[in-house]
């Protein structure tokens, strides 16, 4: 009996277990305590103190105290009202606009596609203050409507404001999830419908838009998340009744001892992870798979020319308005005078001379800070991605499943787990408290933009064939070798994407930088664009830093892409011999 162990379910572990190398177990280590002590247990910690009271007893008290406050029952359901509505209209903006261009022949379509995706590049706060420019009460577009027709239209009134300005900066989500969805629709449903009869709004109802749910659903419930955890818009438009702004309140004028904070962050952290949870469970046991012969995806038809005028149009309203705030922030920043005109009265280039010689320590930060965690992204999702793909490290799913729960956490509830946690604590040697350095900063916005970079990690590391690895390893070569050797060159424009995404992204962080940073000389460049744009006179400046911050953002997208496309083109268009790597002599690599 003893000698059948090995053969065992639990031999069988154990023999597994003695498989694993010392430093699979340092790298799995490493990457676990990095996640506990900078995810889960601060997050932990704002949990914790949701349901203790001071003396350390378990309560719920703090709940019901919250929702017998009308303001914070008001602020709950703001939320709520905002996050669905904002995830409605920016699905009436991208819905036709992905069907239309994937469906039928347009001119431009990739370009109308590119500038569809450039909100996103836009802080939303930033994007709130101009369209309060061009489409608030004294803005372009009513000041022009009042003065010709004599209406205006209330678009930036209240929460309608901020349903309207979210919307428009996150329908991107939408829009790319869905155009990839309909792209994989086999063309032969399509063309079983219409021999059947089914054409028109029928066709696209009955058959397309099902088949492209996934991409719909995922893109939907991302700007729900999105938007119930935007912090930098509300407070910017004034709008403090709505959760994530209550939280912060709550912090910063009451203190980090009050628990409604706390129990407005669990709620926000519970929500957000019920809509992902829900979007799961909306397409659970339905299939939308389709089988694809030589590419035969949805065929492009020709619209008549009529169609093609009302198309254009269409897209090309919604192109403007989408757009708008882009045109709203580059004009600001060359405004000298702006105020109830439809346009600038004059123009100036001293907005950029401010900027640059008083915030030019705010665009260091944020290269520092970026880079950073851009970088400390890209060694844990490489790592992860290997743990997960290529050993038998005993749970590695779940520190994918850690990390990738950082995408529920609203960017201020981390900062407050931060600071209630590190609390008190000194930089070992010095006077200085942990929560007080710009480390803290920087630890946040990797956490929160590890996802990204995990992601395309995972991705890349797919698309290596584990031969190429063993054919490394014999001859001679050791895994680290291998690995460095090997591996991450071909996942060089995965590795780069996700570092460039997670640097983009954590550029315009607003949530958990305006919480953390405790002095102007530690402010990145979006907590810099936010003081700007809390006075009238500093507007023209935090535009002027606005735009710098779309163009970094947009030149490091564009750089992504470029290099990812060349990376893909030279592994493709290459023998699989000649895209390796010189590989090691046996003896080198033993020596």
């Amino acid at each position: 009996m003893m000698g059948n162990a090995a053969g065992t379910p639990a031999g069988s572990r154990l023999s597994s277990l003695a498989g694993v190398r010392p430093g699979v177990w340092l790298a799995g280590a490493l990457v676990l305590a990095f996640l506990l002590l900078f995810l889960v247990l601060p997050v932990g910690r704002v949990f914790y103190t949701a349901f203790v009271e001071a003396d350390g007893s378990l309560t719920i008290g703090h709940f019901e105290a919250f929702f017998a406050q009308g303001l914070m029952r008001e602020a709950f359901f703001n939320s709520l009202y905002v996050a669905v509505m904002s995830a409605l209209f920016a699905a009436l903006i991208a819905v036709p606009l992905a069907y239309f261009t994937v469906r039928f022949q347009f001119r431009g379509a990739i370009l109308i596609q590119t500038l569809g995706v450039l909100p996103l590049i836009m802080p939303p706060f930033v994007g709130a203050v101009a369209l309060q420019l061009i489409f608030g009460r004294s803005g372009s577009l009513n000041l022009l409507l009042g003065e010709h027709f004599g209406f205006t239209v209330p678009v930036m009134e209240g929460l309608n404001g901020v349903i309207f300005v979210e919307s428009i900066h996150y329908f991107p989500f939408i829009l790319m999830n869905l155009t990839v969805a309909l792209r994989n629709i086999d063309g032969a449903m399509e063309e079983a419908a219409m021999n059947l009869g089914c054409k028109g709004w029928r066709l696209f109802w009955r058959v397309i838009f099902p088949l492209g749910l996934p991409g719909f659903v995922a893109g939907a419930s991302l700007v729900f998340v999105k938007v119930f955890d935007d912090l930098g818009t509300p407070l910017v438009m004034g709008q403090t009744n709505m959760l994530a702004p209550q939280a912060y309140l709550r912090i910063t004028q009451v203190g980090l001892e009050d628990p409604l904070g706390y129990v407005i962050s669990v709620i926000m952290i519970v929500f957000s992870i019920l809509a992902m949870a829900m979007s799961a469970r909306a397409l659970k046991g339905r299939d939308f798979s389709t089988i694809q012969k030589g590419g035969t995806s949805l065929q492009r038809r020709s619209l008549s020319p009529v169609g093609s005028v009302m198309a254009y149009v269409w897209i090309g309203a919604v192109l403007l308005v989408t757009l708008s705030p882009h045109i709203g922030v580059l004009l600001l920043s060359f405004a000298s005078v702006w105020s109830f005109a439809p346009l600038p009265d004059a123009y100036t280039l001293a907005h950029y001379a401010t900027v640059f010689q008083d915030s030019s320590g705010m665009i260091k930060n944020t290269l520092l800070y970026c880079g950073l965690a851009a970088t400390i992204d890209i060694v844990l999702g490489v790592t992860i991605a290997y743990l997960m793909l290529r050993t038998t490290l005993p749970a590695r799913q779940w520190l994918d499943w850690i990390a990738t729960a950082s995408l529920a956490i609203p960017g201020i509830v981390l900062a407050i787990g931060y600071l209630r946690l590190y609390k008190g604590i000194m930089v070992p040697g010095t006077e200085i408290l942990l929560t007080g350095t710009w480390v803290m900063i920087m630890l946040a916005y990797a956490v929160r933009r590890l996802p990204y970079a995990l992601r395309s990690c995972v991705a890349a590391l797919q698309q290596v064939h584990v031969s190429l690895e063993e054919a490394a390893e014999s001859v001679g070569a050791t895994k680290m070798r291998t690995i460095r050797r090997v591996v991450v060159p071909l996942m060089a424009g995965g590795i780069l994407a996700g570092f460039v995404t997670s640097f983009i992204t954590a550029a315009v962080e607003l949530s958990a930088t305006i919480l953390l940073t405790s002095a102007e000389s530690q402010a990145p460049m979006s907590y810099g664009i936010y003081l700007y744009m809390q006075s009238i006179a500093g507007r023209g400046p935090g535009a002027a830093l606005g735009v710098l911050a779309i163009v970094v953002v947009g030149i490091g997208t564009y750089l992504s892409h470029l290099v990812v496309e060349r990376t893909a083109n030279r592994f493709t268009s290459r023998p699989l011999d000649e895209t390796l790597p010189p590989l090691p002599t046996a003896v080198a690599a033993r020596n």
